[in-house]
């Protein structure tokens, strides 16, 4: 068994460099890997061009990186809940792509997989296909996807074990296994980290051929993007 635990955030970054490009997992603040984003933060690298869904709220998740202008490029399906988001992508500071959120996820997977592009019919006759090869298949359009390149994939998890295999929670699951094994060094950060054995074979969601470095994250905000309750009666 190879183990793959380091001893902390500062250890599971080692090589985290200006320029990179960097899966994100995550939706909205959702299962984001609070610790490494933090980390991220603390390093000041800059240059960055970060994958994920979305770019967290304007004090927290990818937002903090935002504020620091540390990000140079956003590749992302929705930009609803950032206002520096939007301020910098309407006045030119950050570049911007707009991905199909399944779109998004495929191209997490073909990485993952090890498949270089795929066909989708979604994006055909929209600004998402310009310039990108489109071949018909059994009367219908499709548009050509690359697979991502990534030089690291961050996640977060709620179990994990020694090995790297990952268990995760409800809605925290989102983005997270996709983008597992999609980069050259995938980091997970988990809630509980435990001895190798620990976990059901049935249970686990991402074996641990698909991660490079776990650790145990701390001191979780898990924020609430839009709370909304019950009204009183």
């Amino acid at each position: 068994m190879i183990n793959k635990k380091v001893a902390n955030v500062t250890e599971a970054m080692q090589g985290v460099k200006d320029g990179m490009t960097l899966m994100v997992g995550g939706f909205g603040l959702c299962g984001i890997p609070e610790n490494a984003i933090n980390n991220l933060v603390k390093m000041n690298v800059k240059g960055l061009t970060c994958i994920s869904n979305n770019a967290g709220v304007d004090d927290f998740g990818l937002g903090l990186l935002l504020h620091k202008r540390q990000i140079k490029k956003m590749i992302s399906s929705y930009v609803g809940e950032n206002d520096e988001f939007e301020r910098q992508m309407l006045s030119g500071e950050l570049e911007v792509e707009l991905v199909p959120q399944g779109t998004l996820v495929e191209r997490c997977r073909a990485a993952q997989s090890g498949f270089p592009a795929f066909f989708t019919p979604a994006g055909y006759g929209t600004e998402v296909a310009e310039g990108k090869e489109i071949r018909e298949f059994n009367g219908k359009m499709y548009v050509l996807e690359k697979a991502f390149e990534a030089d690291f994939a961050f996640v977060k998890a709620w179990k994990g074990d020694a090995a790297g295999n990952l268990i995760f929670k409800g809605t925290a699951r989102n983005f997270n296994p996709s983008m597992c094994g999609s980069a050259k060094i995938t980091v997970a950060e988990v809630e509980e980290l435990v001895p190798v054995g620990s976990l059901d074979p049935n249970q686990i969601h991402i074996p641990g051929i698909f991660v490079q470095r776990i650790f145990q994250g701390e001191k979780y905000e898990k924020r609430i993007e839009q709370l909304t309750v019950r009204k009183r009666v």
